[in-house]
């Protein structure tokens, strides 16, 4: 018998009715939640968390279950219970995720308007009760790298700082950076601090010779008064 007394959580220990695979068994692959579909990959889970605690907190490190697809076997090892076996199992199912979405023309998108940059971050966005900061890592033809949470807070705290965001930027190769952020109230006119910050980004962008592209406000339509659910600082000319 394991001496440990909090040995991995599988997905067989968990009770029958919570199993994943008895779900799918049932009603079909289409009836499972993002967070049950990747726990039948992780199959276990960490000391003191199971399996469906192990993919919850996967998903909301990478922002979305889309997002997982830019991860690589350094970013799912950062995660407690989640070797190199298991990281690299992972990378492979991505990969196919990938060329599946190749096919379709939905991985890497293009994004050079604030339009596409409010489409690509909607679902991510829509609802929150918080401020989050984005900064969106492009390659030369603007094409996503990859779109990394930069922080996480309340609507008073300071959002970001240039240091993080081209951290990040310089770490994926970037070349070019969207910057966005969304205002919980719906309301996507710029704060006295959002317009600092934007001058901030923009004088570190000069100096690491990465384009800062925009800084997008998200909102919803029906608060803001334009009726547009953002706000483009290139479109204001701020940039």
């Amino acid at each position: 018998m394991s001496s440990d007394p909090y040995p991995p959580l599988r997905v067989k220990d968990l009770a029958v009715h919570d199993r994943p695979q008895e779900r799918l068994q049932k009603l079909g692959a289409s009836a499972l939640s993002d967070t049950e579909l990747l726990a039948m990959l992780l199959r276990s889970g960490s000391r003191g968390h199971n399996v469906i605690a192990v993919a919850q907190q996967l998903i909301a490190e990478a922002g979305t279950l889309a997002q997982l697809v830019q991860w690589n076997d350094a970013d799912f090892r950062r995660l407690k219970g989640i070797g190199r076996v298991k990281a690299l199992q992972l990378v492979a199912v991505m990969e196919l995720a990938r060329r599946v979405l190749a096919g379709n023309g939905e991985v890497e998108p293009i994004l050079n308007r604030p339009e596409l940059v409010r489409d690509h971050l909607e679902p991510v966005a829509s609802g929150l009760a918080i401020e989050k900061f984005w900064v969106l890592c492009l390659n030369r033809k603007n094409r996503l790298l990859k779109c990394v949470e930069v922080t996480s807070g309340t609507a008073t705290s300071s959002l970001a700082h240039p240091r993080e965001v081209f951290r990040e930027a310089i770490r994926q190769g970037a070349t070019a950076v969207i910057c966005a952020h969304n205002h919980p109230s719906g309301d996507p006119a710029p704060s006295a601090a959002d317009v600092q910050l934007t001058r901030q980004l923009r004088d570190a962008a000069k100096a690491v010779d990465i384009e800062l592209i925009d800084h997008v406000v998200l909102g919803r339509a029906a608060a803001d008064p334009r009726g547009v659910g953002f706000y483009s600082f290139r479109q204001a000319g701020v940039l």
